[in-house]
């Protein structure tokens, strides 16, 4: 699983002109399943997407990398995006083979919604529309842009 993390002042998801979920101060999720992903990367993303101290201390000082959302009380915006599963060695043409299937795909997106849901605030979660094209509006704070991918990071 692969994710693109973005520590945003504000960020919003529309699908045909219609704002579908809006978040104010958090993370901006760009969520990439791959075909041989599982439970177990779910659960490894899900707690790094809480975890990761991306935000300044909570305290009155200015100190970065010291907070995590929880800490500062923050929402999720998470979007399915299968173009993070692209293949881009060969020619010019992405390679979506990577990718998981939409149906099982859909259904692990569904299952790290409700983790990360379990482990923070259910009301904090919020989601795009999957599989639909969407618009995502977003002010990047600092610009913070993290990439994760659980394959990568567990294995040494």
């Amino acid at each position: 699983m692969r994710v693109v993390i973005q520590r945003v002042a504000s960020a919003s998801v529309s699908v045909n002109n219609e704002v579908v979920s809006s978040i104010s101060r958090g993370l901006m999720v760009l969520v990439g399943i791959g075909r041989d992903d599982t439970a177990e990367d779910v659960a490894y993303i899900a707690k790094k997407i809480l975890t990761l101290r991306l935000f300044e201390a909570t305290d009155d000082t200015t100190k970065m990398w010291k907070s995590n959302v929880s800490d500062i009380d923050g929402d999720v915006l998470c979007v399915s995006q299968f173009t993070l599963m692209a293949n881009t060695s060969k020619g010019n043409k992405p390679d979506f083979h990577l990718a998981m299937s939409t149906e099982q795909s859909k259904e692990m997106y569904g299952t790290l919604l409700l983790k990360l849901s379990d482990m923070y605030k259910a009301e904090k979660i919020k989601d795009g529309r999957f599989g639909a094209m969407m618009d995502v509006t977003l002010t990047n704070e600092g610009p913070v842009t993290m990439t994760i991918d659980s394959r990568k990071d567990t294995t040494t």
